[in-house]
């Protein structure tokens, strides 16, 4: 037991000895995210301020990739060794940089653009840097309607841009909430940029005044549509999210590591 804790002792010194003697380590903190194809996606970043944006440089870069994805210091981007599937698509938010916001936006994602990523930031307090993986894919709102190219007694969840092929499911809001797969066929159309799909499911035999739930799922996000029809009226209402922004990578200080160490250090005495 002594000698763990010595060992352990001598882990934080170095820590802290190297954190003094060579080079300071900042906090970065990455949001893993997802890119919707064909529109503007951000990449979350931040970071320990410090009150001068001249002190401040970012880069992205991107695991396989030879180039740089973007570069920001002195207060301006730098493209020059930028790599050319990204030139004409990046950029930080300037104005908010001196804050610690080092979050990149890529417009107009493509699938390829999927991959590993690193932000690294240099302050004039030290440097720190964190990873985060990138999700593409396409995904929509679903559109909730009686299908009145059918009978009254047929809904229709339609939603238009979709990638990876999602699974549609059915329930009603009953007492059991059952699964309608039996009553309920889907279908999926590409568009016409060959890559994502068009997504219809339409439920038959209803029940009035009974509201029905359309979830339309892949690993990137998760829509939810729900409808009621009474005699007098039809409620819709509809829910997008994502299922992949609920996860965080820190690059921590030696300091840090030291407060992470200390409580083992403690209980292992006891």
């Amino acid at each position: 037991m002594i000698t763990i804790i010595i060992i352990l002792v001598a882990v934080i010194v170095l820590i802290i000895g190297f954190g003094v003697s060579g080079r300071r380590y900042i906090s970065v903190t990455t949001l893993t995210s997802a890119g919707n194809i064909g529109e503007d996606g951000i990449l979350g970043c931040t970071f320990e301020p410090d009150i001068k944006l001249s002190n401040i440089e970012i880069r992205w870069a991107k695991a396989g990739v030879s180039g740089m994805v973007h570069e920001f210091k002195g207060g301006k981007d730098h493209l020059k060794d930028q790599d050319e599937v990204f030139k004409g698509r990046t950029a930080v938010f300037a104005e908010q940089v001196i804050g610690g916001n080092a979050s990149l936006m890529l417009r107009d994602v493509q699938l390829s653009d999927a991959g590993a990523y690193k932000c690294s930031v240099t302050t004039s307090k030290g440097n720190g840097e964190a990873g985060l993986e990138y999700k593409t894919g396409a995904f929509s709102s679903p559109e909730m309607h009686v299908d009145y190219n059918s009978s009254m007694d047929t809904l229709r969840c339609e939603a238009p841009r979709w990638f990876p092929q999602p699974v549609v499911v059915w329930t009603s809001h009953n007492n059991t909430r059952d699964n309608l797969a039996e009553v309920s066929n889907t279908s999926f159309k590409l568009n016409s940029e060959n890559v994502t799909m068009n997504v219809v499911s339409v439920l038959h035999n209803i029940t009035a005044n009974t509201t029905y739930t359309c979830v339309i799922k892949n690993d990137i996000a998760k829509a939810t549509g729900d409808i009621k029809v009474t005699d007098s009226s039809i409620k819709t209402t509809v829910h997008l999210q994502l299922l992949t922004m609920n996860m965080a990578s820190v690059s921590l200080s030696p300091l840090a590591l030291y407060w992470i160490l200390l409580p083992l250090l403690y209980l292992m005495a006891l």
